[in-house]
């Protein structure tokens, strides 16, 4: 397990480079932050004293040394609009985005272990045909969509549930909603099919034979198989979500790292954009490394490579 995970480790560096390397420069094509943070009558030395006090007179490849010097010493540098640590703001909106998508996936992992069982436990039957029907819809639905039709119909047309904010349970409805039914239809498929493998597997008549009850063939001794195929996808689905919360958290105002990343390219606040993309990229190596683990627990053979 340690070799894995020091494979995993490894092979994540230079992927973590390239992103610090783009977001670095790719952040400075949005434009001159003085042109949004002085007034349109700013002198030719305004501006130059505007550039020297940030750090943005030097030229882009003594900005990437320095920033490196200062990310190696976890300085992230400060806000331009807040003149704050940039590291402080985006930690304090990451807890907001791991809430929404830890929420998202247990309840996506828990419906569709429950619904992909019961329609492999009968393939063909109606469940069956109804419950691929339905994933299917859902994992081909753009979370865009989804979220503009649930403003319009529940909160805009019915007034049942806010537009936007944290407070009370209603607000979690849909932005969990949005982010839930994708993940929740692939899945579905995923865990169907490894089930229809898994029960027709020689354990499981092995087990039946032995007069082991049917939930224990099905969830005891089926779906644990079938866990790992799961596992793989359900880490993926992660992944997109914390991509996918850019764009729910915007339309929903949700205060996380996504509408953070929005509001820093619109507002050209350098840091706090570079620290948002670099703390992003780091959670997603993170949890990549992690389903490897939890892969390696459940399979044998990912354990032997390994160790090979």
């Amino acid at each position: 397990m340690l070799t894995l995970l020091r494979r995993r480790a490894a092979s994540s560096v230079i992927p973590l480079l390239v992103v610090i390397l783009g977001v670095f420069f790719l952040a400075r094509l949005t434009g001159d932050p003085a042109n949004l943070y002085l007034p349109l009558s700013a002198t030719p030395e305004m501006r130059a004293e505007f550039a020297a006090r940030n750090g943005l007179d030097e030229p882009l490849i003594t900005q990437f040394g320095d920033y490196l010097a200062q990310v190696a010493h976890l300085d992230f540098g400060e806000s331009l609009r807040t003149a704050q640590p940039a590291g402080e703001a985006v930690l304090r909106a990451f807890p907001a985005t791991l809430q929404l998508a830890g929420w998202t996936m247990l309840l996506a992992v828990a419906g569709a272990v429950v619904i992909g069982s019961l329609a492999a436990y009968r393939p063909n039957s109606a469940t069956d045909r109804i419950a691929s029907f339905l994933s299917s819809t859902a994992a081909s639905v753009p979370d865009f969509w989804i979220a503009i039709m649930g403003v319009l119909v529940f909160a805009v047309t019915l007034g049942w549930l806010p537009t936007s904010g944290t407070s009370g349970a209603a607000a979690w409805v849909l932005p969990v909603a949005t982010l839930l039914i994708r993940p929740f239809g692939v899945l579905v498929q995923v865990v169907r099919g490894a089930m229809v493998s898994a029960l027709s597997a020689p354990y499981v008549k092995v087990a039946r034979g032995k007069g082991a009850s049917e939930p224990r063939v099905v969830f005891g001794h089926a779906l644990r198989n079938a866990a790992a195929p799961a596992l793989t996808v359900a880490g993926d689905l992660a992944v997109g979500l914390v991509n996918g919360a850019v764009v729910v958290e915007t339309i929903f105002g949700w205060p996380g790292i996504g509408k953070l990343m929005i509001d820093s390219v619109l507002q050209r606040d350098f840091a706090v954009l570079q620290a948002a993309v670099l703390l992003t990229a780091l959670a997603i190596f993170a949890l990549n490394i992690l389903v490897d683990l939890c892969h390696a627990l459940l399979d044998p053979r990912v354990r032997q490579r390994a160790a090979a």
